[in-house]
């Protein structure tokens, strides 16, 4: 068990997935984390809705408390900044509106509690004309920054991505402001506001191509106009229907590896194929022959012969072969879970480790409301005062 972060009082009110992954660390690590929900739940429980696993809640939650508390009510804000004075880090992820319509902007609370570390996460940032505009990652990550420009062939649409994946990048990026506002107040004393964004953190995945577009290399439109120049940084299908993808960065080199790998001695002596400007020039027609070449062989085999050539790839794996690859397993990247609710026997672990500073073993994500008196009192209510909040309607 970790004692890492066993000081740090953290209040989780933020929603969905980013705001609470970040939080999720810190809990990781040891610090207790406090998630606040409405009366009614998070509505990030709908992604899981009916199932009884909840496995995204449990992902995203574990090893906090939780209680339900109302804080747009006079009572509710004002038990809010009672637990506010007392905390360390405080985590939300509303708009610049919405920080101003519940009076939790950073001149606000940092009055209650000058020590306090403020971390937000909006969809665009807290100024502009999209201050206040409504994001997912699939919107504010992935289309808005570009990604999804480079994620697709010449006159093919981009695909829809995968779900969580820049929440999960952003909430990596909150947490390392928080703990850089940590070591701000351990060298100052004074508490800060950490704000980052799904636009900032999508920009910033994306700034190697974004870069060169700045520099006039803008590879997106040039794959527009052109198409896919790499016939060998590409994804090809294996005769049993495998998907493979290679990525080769020393064409010199490595291409006449791959011909023998794919034992096609005879496409070294075609002038149209050597590399490197011939083989880009007849880039499609290359495509053609590479996975022409691809289709005589199952995955397995070919996989075998590509590790023996040492050239750079990967068989791209299903979601569920993912879960029993030894290599995660090994390096403590999927863990043993508290295993309370059926498919929540293993989890992710949080993805960097600590010498000495083992993670915290993995309990369940709190019902709505299950620690409300626990926490409260912990945090210096008196039975009198809980239950008159609870009479008030403003926790459960």
């Amino acid at each position: 068990m970790s004692e890492l972060f066993a000081d740090l009082k953290v209040i989780d009110a933020a929603s969905f997935l980013a705001g609470p992954c970040a939080a999720t660390i810190l809990a990781d690590y040891g610090a207790d984390v406090v998630k606040v929900e409405p009366l009614v739940g998070d509505r990030h429980r709908s992604i899981a809705a009916g199932d009884p696993s909840e496995y995204s809640w449990q992902l995203t939650n574990r090893n906090k408390r939780g209680i339900a508390l109302n804080i747009t009510t006079d009572e509710g804000y004002a038990a809010l900044m009672r637990m506010i004075e007392q905390a360390d880090v405080f985590l939300v992820n509303f708009s610049a509106g919405q920080l101003a319509k519940h009076n939790l902007e950073w001149e606000k609370l940092k009055t209650v509690n000058p020590r306090l570390i403020f971390a937000q996460i909006s969809a665009y940032g807290l100024k502009g004309p999209d201050a206040d505009r409504k994001a997912f990652d699939l919107t504010g990550w992935f289309a808005r920054t570009g990604v999804l420009d480079m994620m697709h062939e010449k006159d093919v649409p981009p695909t829809l991505p995968a779900g969580g994946v820049g929440d999960h990048a952003t909430a990596m990026t909150l947490y390392a402001g928080i703990l850089t506002a940590l070591y701000k107040r351990d060298k100052t004393g004074d508490g800060s506001m950490v704000s980052t964004s799904l636009v900032a953190t999508g920009a910033w995945a994306n700034g190697l191509n974004l870069a060169g577009t700045l520099a006039g290399i803008d590879i997106a439109a040039r794959r527009d106009k052109e198409g896919w120049s790499n016939p060998i940084q590409n994804v090809y299908t294996t005769k049993d229907g495998r998907h493979i993808l290679m990525a080769v960065q020393n064409i010199r080199r490595d291409w006449p590896k791959l011909v023998a790998v794919l034992d096609k001695p005879a496409w070294l002596k075609r002038e149209d194929l050597q590399p490197v400007k011939p083989l880009f020039r007849n880039r499609f027609e290359a495509r053609k022959l590479i996975q022409e070449a691809v289709s005589e062989w199952p995955a397995t085999e070919l996989c075998q012969r590509l590790d023996d050539a040492d050239i750079v790839f990967s068989l791209i794996m299903k979601n569920a072969e993912v879960l029993e690859d030894p290599q995660l397993i090994d390096n403590d990247v999927l863990v043993q879970s508290h295993g309370e609710l059926p498919g929540n026997e293993q989890t992710f672990a949080t993805p960097f480790q600590v010498t000495g500073e083992p993670q915290q073993a993995p309990v369940r994500a709190p019902n709505v409301g299950e620690h409300t008196n626990e926490v409260m009192a912990d945090y210096g209510f008196s039975d009198a005062e809980i239950e008159a909040l609870r009479n008030a309607g403003t926790i459960s």
